[in-house]
């Protein structure tokens, strides 16, 4: 999925290493000047005021963020649909195949080229981590709880600047890792609260959250130069069919021919063919939302919106999907979040003074 679940966050372009967000696929792009964020508003010729298109934008947002994760819940748990990596292959081919109709038919960016072998390296070494925090995310959903696994994504933060000292040997002020001592105390609260906890789940999902991270590490020190910068969507064009193919093989290897039996599967139900190309459309909305999110309104609003993302996700979750939920584990949960609040306010202090 991509990251579902947590497709998610990403910043594909934005070479800093703070994210707050826990959305699988999605990186945050760059805010454009706001002449052009405005730009489609201002069209005489468009009868929707910019309020509205943005509010429609924000709620299409919410809408494919939360959307595919209940989706691979459903299917990776209650249809029974137990192959997460095809099912992130799925979503890869799909964000490939609709990136490329996104530039070069709808022009919604413009088309940017791979210039040298070594960038290439570099974007297929981002596909490789990408790969592992979409399946890891995606299988952890077969276990866990959505709002569970909303809880441990949200440690995103905590792992970025462990990641962020340890390969770059950049320091943050003392008050942006005091900020981050609530966003491991809450997962541990919750953990411990937890009545669907799993072992595996529980492992598995930690290891998409620091994919995550390190994803955005990695990539703000690989693509540094103006010349190998690329936009968002640029970079999902050529990293999703890198990532289908890095999956193939894995699929092939630990999932045996899933193609033969979801025919099978498909012939007696074919409800499960709505369900994977749903599933996989969602996972690139997710994508072409948080880049029309940022150019609309801002990076930080993005960021804001993904904060209050893991709480509705979990709260849409258990009201649809029934999972028990216990007072210490919704404590646990809102410790975290508001340690991602806090650690996002220390991180805009920090650039602040240092500026």
């Amino acid at each position: 999925m991509v990251e579902a679940q947590t497709w998610t966050t990403r910043r594909m372009s934005n070479p800093r290493l703070d994210t707050t967000t826990t959305d699988p696929v999605v990186d945050i792009p760059p805010t454009p000047p706001g002449e052009l964020r405005n730009s489609f508003g201002s069209n005489p010729n468009n009868n929707l005021s910019p309020t509205l298109v943005t509010a429609l934008i924000i709620s299409s947002w919410y809408l494919s963020n939360i959307g595919v994760l209940l989706l691979n819940k459903y299917l990776l748990s209650f249809y029974g649909y137990r192959y997460p990596i095809f099912l992130t292959m799925l979503h890869m081919l799909s964000c490939a195949a609709y990136s490329y109709a996104s530039i070069n038919f709808l022009e919604l960016v413009p088309l940017q080229h791979i210039h040298s072998k070594k960038q290439f390296f570099k974007i297929l070494a981002l596909s490789a981590i990408f790969c592992f925090s979409v399946v890891c995310g995606n299988t952890s959903l077969r276990y866990l709880p959505v709002s569970f696994n909303q809880a441990i994504g949200a440690t995103t933060p905590f792992f970025t600047a462990i990641f962020a000292f340890l390969i770059t040997c950049k320091k943050e002020t003392g008050e942006v890792y005091l900020a981050l001592l609530p966003v491991v105390f809450g997962i541990v609260v919750a953990s411990n609260s937890e009545p669907l906890f799993h072992l595996f789940g529980f492992l598995v999902c930690v290891g998409s959250t620091a994919g995550r991270a390190l994803k955005s590490v990695v990539q703000g020190i690989l693509l540094t130069s103006e010349a190998e910068k690329l936009h968002s969507m640029n970079l999902l064009l050529y990293m999703a069919p890198l990532a289908a193919l890095i999956l193939l093989p894995f699929t092939l290897y630990i999932e045996g021919n899933v193609l033969a039996l979801t025919v099978e599967k498909a012939k007696g139900d074919p409800f499960i063919v709505f369900l994977l190309l749903g599933n996989a459309t969602v996972a690139y909305l997710v994508n072409l939302t948080n880049f029309l999110v940022t150019k609309h309104t801002s990076a930080l609003t993005l960021q804001v919106l993904g904060n209050a993302k893991a709480a509705v996700a979990a709260v849409v979750s258990v009201l649809i999907f029934r999972n028990p939920v216990t007072v210490m584990g919704m404590a646990g949960f809102g410790i975290t979040i508001m340690g991602v609040v806090l650690y996002s306010e220390a991180k805009k202090r920090s650039k602040v003074t240092t500026h």
